[in-house]
This record gives structure tokens, sequence and C-alpha cells, in this order.
């Protein structure tokens, strides 16, 4: 059995419990996956199985360069390709399906995605700082402030937090509960936010925190 599926972030809604409870919620399309490839101890050093979710158009194919084609052998080419751990390999085949019945309600998983991408930005949006007085006349306002020091040690520090390039990078949101699944859309109804826009691939693995 695989510790997590690939999906798409469809967007956010929200579920109402037996008890009349609003629960925030997002929509993921989860599955079905396809085992593409089998990874050994013996011939890799771990156990993981590499798996391939949403079949691309037949009119994109051509697109596919031939050592992917090769890859992939008598399996669809797939628009994401991902590896998840397994506890058995011997136990699924090439070409086996998963889909949303490798987790029950109520488990606790964490969602891996690229986070929405803001561009360049200042430290205000950026880094949350509070920026300077907003007084008339005053020449402050949205500006970083000093970043270094003067004769020593004359120079600026890595990792100082600066104006540049904010999101578009892989994040995780950590310990979500599964609110509800419908097995007949492919779908998970996991309680909060997760990474990314709508439409964008995302990781949904079972947590390991606190095991």
């Amino acid at each position: 059995m695989l510790n997590g599926l690939l999906g798409k972030k469809v967007g956010m809604t929200q579920f109402f419990t037996e008890d009349g409870e609003r629960i925030p919620v997002t929509v993921v399309q989860s599955g079905p996956v396809t085992v593409i490839q089998k990874k050994t101890v013996e011939k890799d050093g771990y156990q993981a199985v590499q798996v391939g979710f949403e079949e691309v158009i037949k009119s994109k194919e051509k697109n596919i360069t031939k050592p992917l084609k090769g890859h992939y052998k008598d399996q669809k080419p797939t628009k994401l390709l991902r590896e998840f751990k397994v506890e058995n390999v011997d136990d699924i085949q090439v070409g086996q399906t998963f889909d949303v019945s490798v987790f029950e309600k109520g488990e606790i998983v964490d969602v891996s995605g690229t986070s929405k991408g803001r561009g360049f930005t200042g430290v205000m949006k950026r880094h949350n700082f509070s920026g300077g007085p907003a007084a008339h006349g005053h020449r402050f306002n949205r500006g970083t402030g000093a970043i270094g020091q003067s004769a020593t040690p004359a120079k600026i520090f890595k990792n100082k937090k600066m104006p540049g390039q904010h999101g578009n990078t892989r994040s995780t949101t950590q310990g979500l509960e599964i609110v509800d699944i419908n097995k007949d859309l492919n779908v998970l109804l996991i309680k909060g936010a997760i990474p990314g826009p709508n439409g964008r691939f995302v990781e949904v693995r079972r947590t390991t925190k606190g095991k």
C-alpha cells in the first residue's frame, strides 16, 4: 500500500458535519495513479514505487522525449511522476493503479505543492516587516531600513531578509485531517488550506509526525 497519492487542487468550500459544525475544506482530486517503476534495495538501495498521475492527451504525446517514452514502456505517459515509499515492494506490480481508497476518513496527512508566485516583492509583503512611519513628509515608508554596518565588518551578511522573489517554491502544510472521501469522484476533502493555486498538482502523504 502506498503512503500517499498525487492529486490536483480543485478549490476550497465548506463541509457540514452531522452535528451542524461548519468546516473549511480544500477539495483535492486525488488519483488514480499508475505504478510506472519499482525501486528495490538490491538495485537502488531503498524501497519505493514511482507513480504517474494524469495521462498526457494524445495531441501532446509528440512533446515527450524518446528516453521518457522508453521509461514508460507499456504505460501511458503522464504529466507528473513522483515516488512513494512502500513497506513491501514485491506486493505491488508495474501498471497497478491506486485511488483514494488508500486513505481513510479522519486520517492525518501532509500536503506538499508549489506555492503561489507573487513575483519580486518588498520586505513588507515578503517578510512581514512593519515598515516606517506614514506621517506627512517622512521618507522611510515601505523601505528595508538598515541592512549592515559601516567600517566593521563592512559587508552585508548572507541570508539577510531583503526584497526578492516571493512564492513559487515548494511548500508543505502538515497535520491536516481528511474530513471526507468521495470514492466515486476520486475526491478528498481536507480540512484547512493547502499550498498553491487552484489546478496545481499536489502530493498527499500520511504524516510522519508523532510516529
